[in-house]
């Protein structure tokens, strides 16, 4: 017991001595401090709880580096907004109360819309949304249909994989495809499915227009002098101007259509949540 009263006693001397709840949290810790902004201390577990793990020595001191500075800026410039501003000026409670109304509203849209949206979209309402609007579908930049391999010049496999992958025939380019997935660096067909040209002269490290423009025959390829080749057979293309087929935008138009099914609900409670308070008298206009 009367070490019970001796403890009060100390901190019955010692914590009036604090100007803050925060300087006593950062009293009554013992552990390692990191940094300190004024009476705000950083300490070594709040630094750990956000540093990934599995990190190597040097990222890992660069990243609480970064953190610290972060958190040391933050309070700085707190600490000159509470210093140079008026009274007025760092009264923020109107703000705070309009930031809360709009985050309860979105989330409650949110909540209402998850409930009831219909993300369906058929294939038919697609070509039907695409028909309708084929002035919004008209391509910017190429598409392609393409191969891509990068493969050591000197591989055994280079010209049977060139000879076969321009084939009209079926076999030939399988063969082709087999020859690359086992001997190249890098092989890409994208799954026959259309690419925006500069997906392709991404490969080549190139603008798209230098790409277009050193195409020979379908061919482009590219030797470096470490001993690689990039090379690509485009079997496809769609010259900018064209409309981009319905299969490149059938994503886009599925987002398109559930969009306006989403902005159409919103647009409905906002309707139905005034009309209920009209009815219930809640709502009055005088």
């Amino acid at each position: 017991m009367r070490r019970i009263v001796n403890i009060t006693a100390i901190l019955v001397i010692v914590l009036p001595a604090f100007s803050s709840c925060r300087a006593i949290s950062n009293f009554l810790r013992s552990e390692e401090v990191v940094a300190e902004v004024g009476l705000t201390r950083l300490y070594r577990s709040d630094l750990d709880a956000v540093m990934p793990k599995g990190m190597s020595a040097e990222d890992s001191t660069s990243l609480a580096e970064q953190y610290i500075n972060a958190w040391a800026s933050d309070l700085v410039y707190v600490n000159m907004a509470e210093q140079q501003l008026s009274k007025a000026e760092k009264d923020v409670t109107k703000e705070l109360e309009e930031y809360r109304k709009s985050l309860l509203k979105y989330r409650y849209e949110q909540l209402y819309v998850n409930e009831r949206l219909d993300t369906a979209v058929s294939d038919d309402m697609v070509e039907d949304y695409y028909n309708a609007h084929k002035d919004n579908f008209v391509l910017g930049r190429p598409l392609v249909k393409a191969r891509y391999l990068c493969i050591h010049t000197d591989s055994p496999s280079l010209d049977a994989i060139r000879k076969r992958m321009g084939s009209a025939k079926v076999e030939d380019v399988m063969e082709a495809d087999s020859l690359a997935f086992s001997s190249a660096m890098e092989f890409s067909t994208w799954n026959d499915d259309w690419i925006d040209v500069t997906v392709l002269a991404g490969k080549f490290d190139m603008s798209y227009d230098v790409l277009m423009s050193s195409m020979r025959d379908r061919w482009i390829r590219q030797d470096d002098t470490l001993g690689v080749t990039d090379l690509a057979y485009v079997s496809e293309i769609i010259r900018a101007g064209d409309l981009a087929p319905v299969d490149y935008v059938s994503h886009q138009i599925k987002d398109i259509i559930i969009s306006s099914r989403k902005h159409a609900l919103i647009s409905t409670l906002e309707q139905d949540l005034l009309n209920d308070a009209r009815e219930n008298g809640q709502f009055v206009i005088y």
